[in-house]
């Protein structure tokens, strides 16, 4: 395993961290601060613990320092002064306001990055939770540094001798311009991907018709670029997402005479079955558990003379699987069986040759590193309306009025135009780069991993956490500290696994710095619960 990150910020939730909580809380306000009486046990439980958030430090396994807020009046403040709302100014929403207290971090760590850390912190679960404002005692000593974050004073001073504190608050406006004092975050997330400054400002610009010259114009390069970066003979562009795509692909598939076949070892490939069912497609569906990949002999099998079609996914998100195109075209042979794939995750982020396949899908905002809202649909064979079809599905209306049949977005087409300037050849490397070496690092790690064995690429690994370490608490610690990694989706949370994905603009020393603190965050809590397990067996 890596070197761990120095120190770990998260929110606490563990009977460890709150009993060390507790000794932290007397050290600082009964020992240093004589706020409350000394106790044999060196524990002190504050008066609005149910109440309390903790955000903690944690050095190795053992809390040096912390912060917490609460929400619940009356507050502290309250019991100290009366009504608070009586002393805020009147654009102060008393409603949305938060506490913050017991600021403490232990003595040898005071001029180090503990303190800034657990206001990065702060600064995240302030935004989480929407609160336009908060309060705090300030101890008189640090008047001067509370002011400099921001802190008004407001009302009299409070306390005893020993522990003098000013009342003070801040806005939600200063909080949030902490903001820009922060890392931006890195987004390891299948989309939306993040996207460069350059992209950005195209959608400040004014939009145009879409029946312009310049918007025809402009769609045509557009489709240049992606037909290159394919070897598709067409592409059409369409207003939407990678279901819109993937449905106008059925309503084609429905077309047909021949018995299809749909691959399935993945959330996606359920939904192509969902999708053949809706369309009342005929075909047969071969399923594998999820994340196996499908043999050359079970192809074999299947690919036989009442096959007409294959629908597949190219790269399964769901777990990082590929279902290799040219693998498939070998399989095929000299069949004429026509190939509808899914290549929604891989288009941007692996080479993909589509000179061979029949129909297939793509979108904006994943591997082209563009914004989302554009859906692809990729075509080697010219397409004639039908009646049969719904018009907005019909990519015959498309081919027919040059991608153009209804209104569109010029403003996410030049966006989609200036990303695709990037060089995809280096890309293609790189995530390659990027796979291999989060593949070796994790295996080495002892994690288990999807794809069971390692491809030469795939732009997502999905890393299946043991019953020790949570998908949402490990994701949720992670996007706190400015990593988005994906485990929201309900199909991984059914499964506590969670994915890293390389598909948007990110680089290996974004990832290096990110799997340092992944590695130590799991080590931190696998040995959380080991010493629960210890304790129980004792």
């Amino acid at each position: 395993m890596a070197k761990a990150s120095s120190y770990l910020f998260k929110i606490a939730s563990h009977p460890q961290e709150f009993e060390q909580i507790f000794r932290l809380n007397h050290e600082t306000f009964a020992e240093e601060i004589p706020q409350h009486e000394k106790n044999e046990q060196g524990l002190l439980v504050d008066a609005y613990h149910e109440h309390n958030t903790y955000i903690i430090a944690l050095k190795e396994k053992e809390v040096i320092g912390m912060i917490s807020l609460a929400d619940n009046r009356p507050f502290s403040l309250d019991k100290k002064l009366g009504d608070i709302g009586d002393y805020l100014p009147n654009q102060m929403n008393i409603h949305r306001l938060c506490e913050i207290r017991l600021l403490s971090v232990k003595g040898k760590y005071r001029k180090t990055k503990v303190f800034i850390g657990l206001l990065r912190m702060l600064h995240h679960v302030f935004k989480e939770k929407g609160y336009e404002g908060a309060v705090i005692s300030g101890i008189l000593r640090e008047e001067k540094l509370y002011r400099h974050i921001g802190f008004i004073p407001f009302a009299h001073q409070v306390g005893s001798a020993g522990a003098i504190y000013q009342p003070m608050y801040i806005t939600k406006d200063h909080i949030l311009l902490t903001e820009k004092l922060l890392p931006s975050p890195v987004s390891f997330l299948p989309g939306p991907v993040r996207v460069s400054e350059e992209i950005l400002q195209t959608l400040g610009r004014q939009a145009f018709s879409h029946r312009d010259a310049a918007f025809m114009e402009l769609i045509r390069r557009v489709q240049a670029s992606l037909t290159q970066m394919t070897q598709a003979n067409f592409v059409q562009i369409m207003i939407g997402t990678g279901t819109l795509a993937n449905d106008a692909v059925a309503a084609q598939l429905a077309l047909l005479k021949g018995k299809g076949l749909v691959l399935s070892n993945g959330e996606f490939g359920e939904r192509l079955v969902n999708r053949a069912k809706r369309y009342q497609l005929q075909c047969r569906i071969v399923r594998k558990t999820w994340g196996e990949p499908f043999t050359e002999t079970e192809l074999a099998a299947e690919l036989d003379s009442e096959i007409d079609w294959i629908w597949y996914v190219h790269c399964e998100t769901s777990t990082g699987t590929v279902n290799e195109i040219e693998r498939i075209t070998r399989m095929i042979g000299g069949k004429p069986i026509k190939q509808a794939v899914d290549c929604i995750s891989t288009i941007g982020a692996l080479p993909v040759d589509l000179k061979n396949v029949y129909l297939a899908t793509g979108v904006s905002g994943k591997g082209t590193e563009s914004i989302s809202g554009l859906a692809f649909v990729f075509h080697n064979h010219e397409i004639q309306p039908n009646e049969h079809i719904p018009p907005y599905l019909d990519l015959g209306l498309y081919y027919l009025h040059d991608s153009v049949p209804y209104t569109h977005s010029s403003s996410l087409l030049s966006a989609l135009e200036q990303a695709l300037t990037k060089d995809f050849t280096k890309k293609y490397s790189d995530v390659a780069n990027m796979y291999a070496y989060t593949y070796k690092r994790l295996t080495d790690s002892q994690f288990e991993l999807l794809p069971k064995e390692q491809q030469h690429s795939s732009p997502i690994i999905s890393i299946l956490l043991d019953k020790q370490i949570s998908s949402v608490e490990i994701g949720e610690w992670m996007r706190r500290q400015g990593y988005y990694l994906h485990y929201q989706s309900s199909y991984l949370q059914e499964r506590n696994w969670i994915q890293i994905s390389m598909l948007g603009n990110v680089s290996l020393a974004e990832i290096l710095d990110m799997l340092d603190l992944f590695e130590s965050m799991c080590l931190y809590l696998r040995n959380l619960q080991d010493e629960i397990t210890e304790a129980l067996l004792d």
